[in-house]
């Protein structure tokens, strides 16, 4: 998997499943609602760790910076 995530987005990331987990712990969100907001947020961490989203893949966003070096080197097959 190519890394298509920078920084910026995984710590948002990051804060919005802190929020979420904090949120059904102090029961303000429960239920049905709770647990898929629960494992949402399971799935913007785990993105988070990995560096990839596969929804961004189908639009070609790609929020990774990519070093000067990088992008001067031809694609190798």
């Amino acid at each position: 998997m190519k890394k298509n995530m920078g920084k910026t987005d995984r710590i948002i990331r990051l804060i919005l499943a802190a929020m979420v987990v904090v949120l059904f712990f102090t029961n303000v969100i429960s239920g049905m609602l709770g647990i898929i907001l629960l494992v949402g947020a399971g799935a913007l961490v785990l993105t988070s760790f990995v560096s990839f989203c596969g929804l961004y893949v189908p639009f070609g966003i790609n929020t990774c910076k990519m070093k000067e070096s990088q992008m001067d080197l031809p694609k190798q097959k």
